[in-house]
């Protein structure tokens, strides 16, 4: 299969400051497509940007709080007044602040629910309008393994997660009824080294989890492979789900 479903796309990726999202921006740039980053933090944003245009690749950037309605609509503006279209959003922001129920991080609840829930309902709603009258789009997530099987310390984070998988099939299945042609794609990673784990404040899950990536965490171009296969497939044809991780974690 060769990258030409790639080169002149526009893709918006959320949570593009590090890890999987920037990653994925770098690879997609790098094969042509003209990226468009949002992340709450600008400076490492601009990196991102910077070290993409310095690679002869199109990118620009707008600082964004995916729990914000109007922030998500500001950067499907951006996209839209820059290069004249959109074809996808890669929803890529989240938390992990892991812990026990017991230990009732109440505000960590909310945040998750804020970021990883509120901010794919956002981003949707942004796009959803632009893709429905274009009769074409596609909406790829970051869900987690954690999306698909209970894990202790993560009842909150799963649970978002579970959201995620529920949305993107559900989301998936109306627009094929309706007709609207929008693509839907939802990743599920296991251990990818990321800044997710900066995110744990309880000693106990930090500790546990630091360890499990310590043996089997991989890189996150990883991910950002999977995601431009989806995003290279032909327009008639979508792969709903992927679950993705190291080869030698029994997830």
């Amino acid at each position: 299969m060769t990258d030409n479903n790639i080169d002149g796309k526009v893709v918006i990726i959320t949570g593009a400051s590090s890890g999987i999202g920037e990653s994925t921006a770098k690879l997609l740039a790098s094969r042509g497509a003209k990226v468009v980053l949002g992340a709450r933090r600008d400076d490492k944003l601009q990196q991102v940007v910077s070290d993409i245009t310095n690679d002869g690749g199109h990118a620009i950037a707008h600082a964004l709080d995916v729990a914000v309605q109007a922030d998500n609509d500001a950067i499907v503006r951006l996209a839209l007044e820059t290069y004249g279209r959109l074809d996808a959003i890669f929803l890529n922001a989240g938390l992990m602040p892991s812990s026990p129920i017991s230990a009732l991080k109440t505000d960590e609840w909310h945040r998750m629910v804020d970021v990883n829930i509120t901010g794919v309902l956002n981003g949707v709603a942004a796009v959803l309008p632009t893709f429905i009258e274009q009769k074409s789009g596609h909406v790829l997530a970051t869900s987690s393994v954690a999306g698909l099987k209970a894990y202790p310390n993560g009842a909150v984070y799963g649970g978002t997660k579970w959201f995620v998988r529920e949305f993107m099939e559900v989301l998936r299945m109306e627009s094929a009824m309706e007709g609207t042609n929008i693509r839907t794609a939802t990743l599920y990673p296991a251990a990818i080294n990321t800044e997710l784990l900066d995110t744990i404040t309880d000693p106990g899950a930090a500790e546990g989890m630091q360890a499990l990536y310590e043996q089997y965490g991989i890189a996150p171009e990883r991910i950002a492979e999977v995601v431009a296969f989806a995003l290279n497939l032909p327009a008639d044809t979508t792969v709903n789900e992927f679950t993705v991780g190291p080869a030698n974690q029994p997830w």
